[in-house]
Formats: C-alpha cells, sequence, structure tokens
C-alpha cells in the first residue's frame, strides 16, 4: 500500500460509501481506493518517505472509517443538537464506545474538524447534555477535571469551518462550565483549580500519597482520598486555554468583554510561580491539596502538562526551550509521567507512568513544533511512525517506550491491556502531519502556514484538503522550518494566508528553507 487514495466519483452518498469502509483494490501493487461523490479525499503522497505516507493512509482509516461510527440518539443526543440524518460520530476507540469528552475535544483539534466536520461537530455536540434551564452544557460525569478542554476544541472546530451557530451555542456552554467549575473546583488559596490530571483517570499516574503504597485497591483515581484536591499542571494549564478562548468566542460574537482574559493571566502566573522548577529547567506535576503535604509540589515530568504549557504560552520563550531541551524522553517517545512511581518498574511499568501514550507524543510534537523545534518534532513524529510499523498500523492506546510493544501497563494488581484502533493515537499522527509538517494554523481571518519539514518530508503533497468552500492542493518544497514564500495557483501571496471567502479548488505551494 503506498499510502495514496485515487478519486473515483460514485452515485452513492459520501456516508454510505463510509458504511462501507475503505474500499481496498488489488491493482497490482496496493492502492487505496476511496469512492466518495461529495467531497474530495485528504491524500498525501511523500516520496522519500514512503513508511510515513503508508502511516498516514493507516491513521485516515482509522479516524474515518474504523471509529465513524452510528449512535443511539436516545443515549447520546441528550441536548438534542446532534444531526440524526448523519447519525454517526467518532467513539474513542476500538473497546471504548463512546465518544468521551476529553477524548471528542482532542481528536476534533486534532484532525476530525477538518476532515470530517459534521462528524466532527456530532461528535462535540454528544457530549453534551442539558441543565434545569434547558441549557446545553458538557455532560455531568465523574471526570470533572478536565473537561474544559471541550471549550478549545469547540474554538478549534469553529475556526476550521467558520460554523456561527455552533459558535453560539459553544460559548454558552463556555461560560457556564468556567462559571460550575470555578465554584466547585478552585482553590482559593492557591489560586488554582483541583483536580487529578488531564486523562490521568487511573492511579496509576499518582504517586504515594495520595495513591496507596502499594498497588492495591480501586483503578479510579477519585476512589483513593485527598486525590479530588490536588491542582495538577496539565488542568490548570486547560483552565488558562479555556478562559482566553472564552474570551475570544465573546469578542467573535461582539458579547461584553467580562473577566476571562484577566483570570486566564491571573492562573498563568500563579502557574508559573508555584510549578517552575529552576533546576530543573520545566514545571513540576501536580501540588498536593491535603495535610501535612498541603502546598508541597510534586517533582514528577507530566508530559502533557508540559506540552499543554508550551502550546498555550504558559512558559516564557526561555522556559519552553528549556522543557524542551531537557524533559526526559525514552528510546521511543515521550511518556505519560517520569521517573516510576516506587511501586513501577521498567519490568512492571505503570499505566499511566513510565509508558507512551501516543496521543501525549501528538500534543508534545505540536508543542515542538509551536516552539519551531525540528529536532525534537521530526524525532516524536518518527517515533510515532515506528510504533504504528511496530504494530501492524493499529495505533495502539500505549506502548512501552523502550522495547516499542505493545503494552497496557499495571494498576492496582491488574495487567492490562492496550486497546487498538485508539482514536487519538492515529488522529495525534495526523496532527503531526497536517499542523507540524505542513504547518496549518487556522484564525478567525482565515487559514496561514507554518511548515516544519524534516529533510525525509520534502516534496511532500496533500490533495484535497477542504478549508471551508475550498478545496486545496498542498505541496512542499524544500526542508526546514523557515517559509520562504507560498504560492496560490502560481500567484505568490502577499498576505501569507488563505482567506476564508475562497471558494472551488487551489493549489498551493510552500517554499521552505
Amino acid at each position: 500500500m503506498t499510502g495514496s487514495f485515487t478519486l473515483t466519483q460514485s452515485p452513492f452518498g459520501r456516508d454510505q460509501i463510509l458504511d462501507l469502509g475503505l474500499a481496498w483494490l488489488n491493482l497490482g501493487k496496493l492502492e487505496a481506493v476511496l469512492i466518495s461523490a461529495l467531497a474530495f479525499t485528504v491524500t498525501l503522497t511523500a516520496p522519500q518517505n514512503p513508511i510515513a505516507q503508508t502511516a498516514f493512509a493507516k491513521a485516515l482509516e482509522n479516524v474515518l472509517s474504523i471509529n465513524r461510527i452510528q449512535y443511539d440518539p436516545k443515549h447520546f443526543d441528550k441536548s438534542g443538537l446532534l444531526d440524526g440524518k448523519l447519525g454517526k460520530f467518532l467513539r474513542a476507540g476500538g473497546d471504548y464506545q463512546e465518544p468521551w469528552t476529553r477524548d471528542a475535544s482532542i481528536n476534533s483539534w486534532n484532525a476530525a474538524s477538518l476532515l470530517e466536520p459534521q462528524i466532527a461537530k456530532n461528535t462535540l455536540y454528544a457530549v453534551l447534555d442539558k441543565n434545569e434551564k434547558g441549557e446545553p452544557i458538557v455532560q455531568p460525569d465523574n471526570q470533572w477535571w478536565d473537561k474544559v478542554i471541550w471549550i478549545y476544541g469547540a474554538w478549534n472546530h469553529y475556526l476550521v469551518t467558520g460554523d456561527r451557530e455552533f459558535l453560539k451555542v459553544s460559548y454558552g456552554v463556555a461560560t457556564r462550565l468556567l462559571a460550575l467549575m470555578r465554584k466547585d473546583h478552585f482553590d482559593s488559596e492557591f489560586g488554582l483549580f483541583k483536580g487529578p490530571s488531564f486523562f490521568n483517570d487511573g492511579i496509576a499516574g499518582y504517586p504515594a500519597p495520595p495513591a496507596p503504597a502499594e498497588d492495591t485497591g480501586s483503578t479510579f483515581v477519585l476512589d483513593h482520598p485527598n486525590t479530588d484536591r490536588i491542582m495538577a499542571l496539565s488542568t490548570n494549564c486547560l483552565y488558562v486555554a479555556g478562559y482566553r478562548t472564552a474570551a475570544k468566542m465573546a469578542a467573535e460574537l461582539g458579547e461584553p468583554k467580562g473577566e476571562e482574559e484577566k483570570l486566564a493571566a491571573e492562573l498563568t502566573q500563579t502557574i508559573r510561580k508555584r510549578f517552575w522548577m529552576p533546576k530543573d529547567g520545566r514545571f513540576g506535576y501536580f501540588i498536593h491539596g491535603a495535610a501535612p503535604l498541603r502546598g508541597q509540589l510534586d517533582a514528577s515530568q507530566e508530559g502533557t502538562g508540559l506540552s499543554y504549557a508550551i502550546l498555550f504560552d504558559i512558559a516564557t520563550p526561555a522556559q519552553a526551550r528549556s522543557i524542551l531541551s531537557r524533559t526526559h524522553r525514552e528510546p521511543l517517545g515521550i511518556v505519560d509521567v517520569y521517573p516510576h512511581f516506587e511501586r513501577y518498574s521498567d519490568a512492571h511499568p505503570g499505566r499511566h507512568n513510565v509508558l507512551v501514550w501516543p496521543v501525549v507524543q501528538g500534543l508534545w510534537a505540536r508543542a515542538a513544533a509551536h516552539q519551531r523545534d525540528l529536532k525534537v518534532f521530526n524525532e516524536e513524529l518518527t517515533h510515532l511512525t515506528q510504533l504504528a510499523q511496530g504494530s501492524q498500523w493499529n495505533f495502539y492506546e500505549i506502548y512501552d517506550g523502550k522495547s516499542g510493544k505493545v503494552e497496557g501497563g499495571w494498576q492496582s494488581g491488574i495487567h492490562f491491556g492496550s486497546v487498538p484502533h485508539q482514536t487519538w493515537s492515529a488522529s495525534a499522527y495526523l496532527s503531526m502531519v497536517l499542523n507540524g509538517v505542513f504547518g496549518l494554523r487556522f484564525s478567525t481571518t482565515g487559514l496561514t502556514f507554518q511548515p516544519l519539514v524534516p529533510a525525509e518530508w520534502s516534496g511532500a503533497k496533500l490533495t484535497g484538503i477542504a478549508y471551508r468552500n475550498a478545496t486545496l492542493d498542498i505541496q512542499i518544497k524544500g526542508q526546514g522550518s523557515h517559509l520562504a514564500s507560498l504560492t496560490l495557483d502560481g500567484v505568490p501571496s502577499i498576505t501569507g494566508k488563505i482567506a476564508p471567502s475562497l471558494r472551488g479548488k487551489h493549489t498551493v505551494e510552500l517554499v521552505v528553507e
């Protein structure tokens, strides 16, 4: 398989075709053919990097076919906002039939809002409910601490699609969510939000205390005393992003200016003050919220938190450079949390400890791209390519960072499996290519490019990128981190930007050096 799709027209609708999955035809050599009547399908050709080309094709298959499923409206359309005619959304993965709030947000942000905007919209709406007034809210559940990531995923969806009705709904959801979280989970003494770290809902992601010294008891983090009171780096970074994003939503809709920017600035300064460790050149993991350790910073390295700190400009430029150069990575990628907690080891790794989660790799690569660090970015992209290839392109949930084998890790005395076809593992790879190599950047005023091109990606081409009402074929020439020139249909671009009003099919050439 080359990893390149050829487009053929068909009398069938796009959903009907995708219901059948990707049609693989043997044409003497393995080529993938996706038939679509309604839209061009994204394709990647990378003449100098056929392995990555195949990885991209398999990641597309994961997101657009394997994990694109029908849903039960009685269970998932509690907000009444889903498109029932479309009837599909993205599940979290091979063994996770629900979209999950964090997964829905990450997958939309990584790639789905660009590649399948209506499916992404349904996925984001599927994790909403209604409050007692009938207003849409993020669904209430027992994993409240990081649900503010929905706000950022929703804003990205608007930037990609320009869907103002969606933005209006999203702004209401954002303001209600931020107000509720501040009322229920803000520690006024420390100026930080309480709760576990991003996706670490398992107790294996925490040292003792708050975890038990022995690897026993419940697997769920909040079943252990005082875990609801810790203040984690990643979670607080998400609140900074949430506040800033809500302010941007308000400005875009012409709503009165609130306190969101002020609260974001205050929280940013608090994170810098309370989490930064000068000797280590990075931020710590979490602050204990209960006596006798209240106020003590855990010095562990949290891959997601460090990535968010860079991505959301919480780290200063100097801090960001330090983080990228001094953060530990295993031979095959950045890990969830480092080092091993006392109850774990290389031979007995913790599920949420020193193991590689591709979702974290995607965020780390994105942080490196944000900082224009070509070396760190390319290393993580190469690592995920190798992991995917070594697991038959199944984009598993978790891997061993030394051996590359599929590894679910230990937690509460149980050796867990690692799920194949994990959506955010595949969407992380798509993001590395779309937002990293090709450098797609979406804003309220259009699409710009900040490509980061390793040598083996020179000459790469994306075909069929649908941006609003335009379809773009994007060709890279050269390698490096500096965009020397951009041409649209052969004409040098003065603005370096693709306007949201552009329509039809166009070619974009990026000359990089």
